[in-house]
């Protein structure tokens, strides 16, 4: 990973163009992408306006890989974030999402840590899956909480159980991917 520096700058021109100003060149998206990839972090601005363009681009980043088959998202999540636009939901989503990412990002660097200190046969074992599902675990309970208890958002629940269906399918959701990172690093 890059040092945390100051974010890259990106300039938009009016031709819609993307302009590296630490390079002094064009770059694509696929170059953005990579950047990140790396791990720096970029802004991306109006070169007219100055307004930041930075959401608008990642999500474009996001919506290019989906499209081409390089899916990260099931559907169901992708509804999900949909949903939570108008709902009451969309006020934890956000905050829900960096946290999540952040303790996967903990827990994949313990977990790389770890495999580095030990011998391959061991390294199977994978340790730190382990404290990263439970981690995951915690957190779903304490941000899912008042629904569950019934003193949040609960009173939007379908008669039938609907957002503990959901939130069931979210965790199922986020086993999978937690299994399919593990197999990733392994």
């Amino acid at each position: 990973m890059t040092d945390a520096k100051e974010p890259l700058l990106i300039k938009r021109y009016a031709s819609r163009r993307l302009y590296n100003t630490e390079t002094s060149d064009y770059v694509t998206l696929e170059d953005i992408a990579k950047v990140i990839r790396e791990g720096r972090e970029v802004k991306i601005v109006d070169l007219k306006s100055g307004d930041d363009l930075t959401r608008q681009y990642l999500l474009q980043i996001i919506a290019e890989h989906e499209s081409k088959g390089e899916s990260v998202l099931p559907i169901n999540v992708l509804t999900d974030l949909v949903r939570s636009y108008t709902t009451s939901a969309h006020s934890i989503v956000p905050q829900f999402l960096a946290q999540s990412f952040e303790a996967l990002r903990e827990s994949q660097s313990k977990m790389m840590e770890n495999m580095g200190r030990m011998n391959p046969m061991a390294a199977a074992a994978m340790p730190g899956f382990e404290a990263m599902k439970a981690q995951q675990e915690a957190f779903l309970k304490a941000m899912t909480g008042g629904w569950a208890g019934g003193s949040g958002p609960s009173s939007d629940a379908d008669e039938d159980g609907g957002d503990r269906d959901d939130l069931d399918d979210i965790r199922r959701q986020l086993s999978e991917l937690q299994q399919k990172l593990s197999k990733m690093n392994g």
